[in-house]
């Protein structure tokens, strides 16, 4: 491969002799001083007196020709600038500066870092910590937990609760690969490659959204971030060949079908048991909502790869029933049943059951090409609906600041309103940035009339949400949020239950209760903080996720390695739960890597991030 010049073709010519610019006189008096009559010349003192007068006389032939009107001896300070036409500048003129050669590898480095169209050097810093901080922590699992699910950084061993695939190894992949993790990348890679289908042949019981989002999901997203289609986009020459992930995502996905199959309606099973492709229902029979919703992105884009369309047809018959089900302004209960195929219940939240649901739907349309003239308009239409009944049902405002939060409907449209909300809400107000731009900026989509007025109502309650989820965090003694948070209405307050920060403005407006105070290093908040960042290019959002940055680095950090979740985001210190969630190193680091970096890398409008945070290209994009 041919590499660039060091420096300018200009410079080239000066510093190469064979193309040196010289002026004629230069030339004259050189061809005169060389020549062969030089030594007869020289022998007398006549000839040495004729060279003196030709070279005087050529000398004053150039330097007093006709001066143009304009030309002047002196410029407005009394600088002589021109004489007889000609810039004394010129004459004076010193041979330009030819830079310092760089090695490929500092060439590389300073490209890297200035190519971006919003470099910033503190935020650049920024990233690095973030970086680092993966390194971290995935140095403390590799030490203590390589091959788990998951580590217990306090206790320094790893714990499988997740099915034993090693599911932080899979979750993290991706997220090295996009911050350039070289080494990790191989480490986890060549993991996969040794022993995941091995595992996937001989486990038992598994979750079949977990097992979609977190494992199918992360090897997906490798496959295509390490160059498996045509090579379209490799980030890294690290780790096995592409075909590799995809050959054990579509092991694993043959497996999971069976919750598909095996189910007498279009709704799944939960549960599946690998080792037997069988699946059956979870205790009580029911599955969430969300989950069975939640696997279209991996099913659709699995079958876009393998060429074979069983995987999307089974996943994308889930979306075409519930839309036939009856819904509340849009919105559904959190339970459905496989048997009948039927909501269960009247419980209507966009927390845990509920939340992803509402995330596929416009997901799931953008990831086919967002096209409102295709066969997928209904997801669309479902999501649209779903968030004007989110605004006129579920949105209210705390006292006596007024922070806007998303409470639920315990008992359906007609039962007690509760003002809960659940840090897992906080993916919403990115889904509802994205929904109203289409991964665009806002002020691209304005500049080109694409916003409709009940697209900019969403952006402003995308905004006004994205506060309330941040100041879940600075009421808050350690600046973490917990995983469930009341807020302060004219029918519900209690008193004694704050965060701790009697600084912040909004402490009376945030009710914590005991049950509800750790935080399991979750990454709404700050996945909502890089779309909204991405589409409003409003800097508060990453100041924002900056301090949360540092909050975790402050009271989550382990020394022996790796990071802990806590029982008690009150207190200072906060006691500590010894767990380190694999969508630590899959979510929640990548989103704030990707918060402080360039929107050139995974951009919105190119890729859609699946629920645990992997990316996945859209179609014909």
């Amino acid at each position: 491969m041919s590499k660039s010049l060091p420096y300018s073709v200009k410079d080239v010519h000066y510093d190469n002799a064979k193309f040196r610019h010289r002026s004629p006189l230069k030339v004259l008096s050189q061809s005169l001083l060389t020549l062969n009559t030089k030594r007869d010349y020289a022998s007398c003192s006549t000839g040495k007196f004729l060279i003196l007068i030709l070279v005087f006389g050529i000398a004053c032939l150039f330097l007093m020709g006709t001066k143009s009107p304009n030309d002047s001896a002196l410029n407005e300070k009394g600088k002589v600038t021109f004489v007889g036409g000609l810039r004394l500048g010129r004459l004076l003129r010193k041979p330009p500066r030819i830079p310092p050669r760089l090695s490929p590898d500092e060439g590389q480095l300073k490209g890297s870092a200035t190519n971006g169209s919003n470099y910033d050097p503190k935020w650049a810093a920024r990233q690095q910590s973030v970086k680092d901080a993966f390194d971290y922590a995935w140095s403390g699992y590799r030490k203590f937990a390589m091959g788990y699910d998951e580590l217990m950084p306090i206790s320094q061993r790893g714990v499988n609760g997740l099915g034993g695939l090693g599911a932080t190894v899979v979750d993290a992949l991706d997220t090295a690969m996009i911050m350039g993790h070289g080494n990790i990348v191989s480490e986890a890679g060549s993991w996969v490659e040794a022993h995941l289908l091995e595992r996937i042949s001989q486990k038992g019981q598994v979750n079949l959204f977990e097992t979609t989002i977190r494992v199918l999901g992360g090897l997906l997203s490798a496959y295509h971030l390490s160059g498996g289609e045509h090579d379209t986009m490799n980030m890294t020459h690290n780790g096995p060949k592409p075909a590799v992930y995809l050959n054990v995502a579509k092991d694993l996905a043959d497996r999971l079908l069976s919750a598909f199959n095996s189910s007498p309606t279009a709704v799944p099973y939960s549960d599946v048991i690998l080792r037997e492709s069988t699946a059956h229902p979870a205790p009580g029979g029911m599955s969430s909502t969300a989950e069975v919703a939640s696997v279209q992105l991996e099913f659709n884009y699995l079958s876009a790869v393998s060429g074979d369309p069983k995987y999307s047809t089974e996943a994308m018959k889930v979306l075409a029933h519930i839309k036939t089900l009856p819904r509340t302004e849009g919105l559904v209960p959190i339970y459905i049943s496989p048997q009948s195929g039927e909501f269960v219940g009247e419980n209507i939240r966009l927390g845990s059951r509920g939340d992803s649901y509402y995330e596929y739907l416009i997901k799931v349309w953008l990831q086919q090409g967002g096209n409102m003239n295709s066969n997928l308009t209904y997801l669309h239409d479902m999501y649209t609906e779903a968030m004007k009944g989110v605004r006129h049902l579920l949105v209210r405002k705390s006292i006596p600041k007024g922070l806007v939060f998303v409470g639920e409907l315990p008992y359906g449209s007609k039962g007690e309103f509760s003002p809960k909300m659940d840090h897992l809400v906080c993916f919403l107000p990115g889904t509802l940035a994205l929904g109203a731009t289409k991964g665009l900026t806002k002020e691209k989509a304005l500049a080109e009339n694409l916003l409709s007025f009940e697209d900019l109502e969403n952006l402003k309650l995308a905004e006004d949400l994205a506060k309330a989820c941040f100041e879940m965090y600075e009421v808050t003694a350690t600046g973490l949020a917990p995983e469930i948070a009341y807020f302060h209405t004219e029918e519900y307050s209690e008193d004694g239950l704050e965060g701790g920060n009697k600084s912040s403005i909004y402490a009376k407006d945030i009710i914590i209760k005991h049950a509800d105070r750790h935080n399991l290093l979750r990454p709404e908040t700050v996945e909502s903080l890089f779309v909204l960042y991405r589409i409003t290019k409003d800097t508060k959002y990453r100041d924002q996720g900056w301090q949360i940055f540092e909050a975790f680095e402050k009271h989550t950090k382990v020394k022996s390695g790796g990071y802990t979740s806590l029982d008690d985001v009150t207190e200072v210190p906060p006691h500590r739960r010894d767990k380190m969630e694999t969508f630590f190193l899959g979510e929640t680091l990548k989103y704030l890597y990707l918060l402080f970096g360039d929107d050139s890398v995974m951009p919105l409008d190119k890729f859609v991030f699946n629920t645990e945070a992997h990316p996945l290209p859209i179609r014909n994009t």
